[in-house]
């Protein structure tokens, strides 16, 4: 039996689990102060960090369903009976902790900052439970943790076919990859078949609408980022070709980033120009995946060792992550009273965040026993 086989634990995907997350948490830390439109906003608000939001934006979910593919096919291999029972209750608990807990002051805070409110917190919580859908926010809503309710989905859809899905694995599995031609070969298919859905799917169900019941576009890519995942967390040939493509990969997703800047930033001109759109909707999801090859490959390399820190990141993210939109909002417009200049309110956004988060995990979480699994954390056994 080989190390892609084997029940040696993979550091380096854990790492990249908690990247993940990191990233993802930044990501609307960002959301705070672009023109998009968020839950608050910055008075400092404007279009500054929008390339660089741009071009984290592709694949900052994939990766994120990716890792929770791999994860989850490692999790079923060493799994003993009733794991889809336990998985269950590890994800819909939170969620609902989440909609009904963590995520009410978001919604209460968007209200207010929309001038559609002006009652106390109490007051706006009894018409959130009640589902009063009188105002432009759905209520109650999951906000952030869509993700947790498309997991969960997800999740249920394939355990009862994970024996066929280890029989494609290993039947596809090819461990022979004698040069940089043939890694890329193998690595490329999954990104021909993303640039498919941008012609496809994408256009048929343009928005992403996070609601569940009406996401097909979304669902398509994800799930299938999702499924590609577990397909590949033991596939010996798809970790050997992107150890053999892994400078290339890198170079390649620098070359697409570098291109893709330059066709945003002078959209209005290459928004006349069909072909160049064409070529522009096609490199994003190349871009995308390019990415990601390169982090899996680099990370396989420099990142695949145990250390106190990651033990305790990877207990401790899944809680970050239910936490942090919430503190961001929170802090951001308490932060944005103040009238710091957009420095001092960017980092003193972070710091509150991420140590909101640490504070909420490392002091309570962490050590009441029934807490831990409303935030997804597993009980100590």
């Amino acid at each position: 039996m080989n190390a892609f086989q084997s029940g040696v634990r993979r550091y380096d995907l854990d790492w990249l689990r908690v990247i993940a997350f990191g990233l993802l948490i930044f990501y609307h830390i960002g959301m705070f102060y672009v023109t998009w439109g968020w839950h608050v906003k910055s008075p400092h608000a404007g279009p500054f960090a929008e390339p660089l939001m741009m071009l984290l934006n592709p694949w900052r979910l994939p990766l994120l369903f990716l890792i929770s593919g791999v994860a989850l096919r490692f999790a079923v291999d060493k799994a003993e009976a009733g794991f889809a029972r336990r998985r269950f209750f590890r994800l819909f608990i939170p969620l609902m902790v989440g909609v009904f807990l963590v995520v009410p002051p978001q919604s209460y805070l968007e209200l207010l900052s929309n001038g559609e409110i002006s009652t106390g917190f109490l007051v706006f919580y009894q018409k959130y439970i009640a589902a009063d859908q009188r105002y432009s926010v759905i209520l109650p809503t999951w906000n952030h943790l869509w993700y947790v309710a498309y997991m969960l989905v997800y999740t249920l859809l394939v355990l009862p076919l994970m024996p066929l899905i280890r029989q494609c694995a290993d039947a596809f599995d090819v461990v022979s990859v004698k040069d940089s031609f043939t890694a890329w070969r193998l690595l490329l298919l999954p990104g021909v078949l993303f640039v498919t859905y941008r012609f496809t799917t994408d256009i048929w169900f343009p928005e992403e609408t996070h609601a569940l019941v009406d996401d097909w576009g979304a669902h398509v890519r994800y799930f299938s980022y999702f499924v590609i995942g577990i397909l590949l967390a033991k596939h010996e040939g798809f970790w050997r070709a992107s150890a053999t493509v892994r400078n290339s990969s890198a170079v390649l997703a620098v070359g697409f980033a570098v291109a893709l800047s330059l066709l945003w930033s002078n959209w209005s001109w290459v928004s006349d120009q069909s072909a160049i759109v064409v070529v522009a909707q096609a490199l994003r999801p190349l871009y995308a995946w390019t990415v990601i090859v390169a982090l899996l490959s680099f990370g396989q390399k420099y990142l695949n060792r145990p250390s106190a820190v990651l033990t305790y990141l990877t207990a401790a993210i899944f809680a970050f992550y239910i936490l942090h939109q919430t503190i961001i909002v929170i802090a951001g417009v308490w932060l944005g009273r103040l009238g710091l200049p957009v420095v001092a309110e960017f980092v003193s956004l972070v710091l509150v965040t991420f140590g909101g988060c640490f504070i909420f995990y490392e002091y309570l979480i962490r050590r009441v026993r029934f807490l831990r699994p409303l935030f997804g954390v597993a009980i100590k056994r």
